[in-house]
């Protein structure tokens, strides 16, 4: 089905989209021809990038067909993400969230309150793949969503709602989406990376697949089963186990300059949240990686990193 025809923007079109299943062969080819055009121009608008008024008009019917799912477009794309993970040995699926913001477009629905109380727009939540050496493979997972204007300000009641009713749950639903890349390319391993935000006990409980394993940027100085009592200080307490040397370029007015970082790492058994009790919820054993600059330069921001990797198999010693 995916052949090679034309420029080198058709063949990629052709490769993300060909097994859109969109109910009529010919909705498939608009939309490869769409995503050819748009790859060319991929800063442009839309007008600009469609090049004339008919084939704008056209794009416009494509977008406005409320038989298209959306799914089904990613669901193409995944599956050709799928084949190229497939010849890889390792993976790492990276998700974040990204706010889109249409306040400036009030006659447009559907949209939602983002960070900023006056602003509107919607969220869209990736999981992108990539190699080891920063290579992009493509989406493994993307959700998009309008947060409900009545359900804004919740944040005093979190702890007392369950993760399936709020937001965090992304990461969650994220991790599955990386099970099941997994199964599809059952000789790959898969890493699944979240920064600070993504620091939610229940990602770290979440059912994970053999060769997937869980790296969280650690936000919270959570409770241990050590004698230290918190994380911080139980990873502080482990052996330096190496000195890194690393570049870190200019920001802001501060120069560019080479970094001297210690790096620690052990065992460690996180202790479920108190205020939660009542469920009983078991500890977690994950391994903690300690990483800061010792001894920055005068007025510059020391370098540090915390970060749980919650391993499939057995723990580094």
């Amino acid at each position: 089905m995916r052949t090679i025809a034309g420029g080198a923007e058709e063949s990629w079109a052709v490769t993300e989209f060909a097994e859109a299943a969109l109910g009529d062969a010919r909705r498939t080819q608009r939309l490869i021809r769409l995503a050819t055009v748009l790859a060319r121009q991929p800063m442009a608008g839309l007008p600009e990038a469609c090049g004339s008024p008919a084939a704008l008009k056209a794009t416009y019917r494509f977008f406005a067909n409320e038989t298209i799912a959306p799914a089904e477009l990613l669901a193409s794309h995944v599956s050709a993400t799928y084949e190229r993970a497939v010849r890889v040995p390792v993976v790492l699926a990276v998700q974040d969230t990204t706010e889109v913001d249409w306040t400036a477009h009030p006659a447009t629905t559907g949209l939602g309150p983002s960070g900023h109380p006056r602003h509107q727009g919607v969220l869209v939540h990736s999981t992108l793949a990539f190699t080891p050496e920063r290579v992009p493979l493509g989406l493994v997972a993307q959700e998009v969503w309008a947060r409900d204007p009545e359900q804004v300000g919740q944040r005093a009641t979190r702890k007392q709602r369950a993760i399936g009713e709020k937001e965090s749950c992304k990461w969650v639903r994220s991790l599955a989406a990386v099970n099941e890349a997994r199964h599809e390319c059952p000789n790959t391993h898969f890493v699944s990376v979240g920064d600070r935000e993504a620091d939610v006990y229940d990602l770290f409980m979440a059912e994970r697949a053999v060769g997937v394993d869980l790296l969280v940027r650690a936000a919270w100085d959570r409770r241990v089963a050590h004698d230290e009592r918190y994380l911080w200080a139980a990873v502080l307490a482990q052996p330096v186990a190496e000195i890194l040397t690393v570049h870190v370029p200019r920001q802001g007015e501060q120069s560019a300059r080479t970094a001297v970082l210690t790096l620690r790492f052990g065992r460690v058994e996180l202790c479920p949240p108190g205020h939660r009790r009542a469920e009983r919820l078991p500890s977690v054993t994950v391994c903690a990686v300690h990483v800061v600059e010792e001894y920055p330069p005068a007025g510059s921001e020391p370098l540090e990193v915390v970060t749980a990797h919650h391993r499939c198999g057995p723990f580094p010693r």
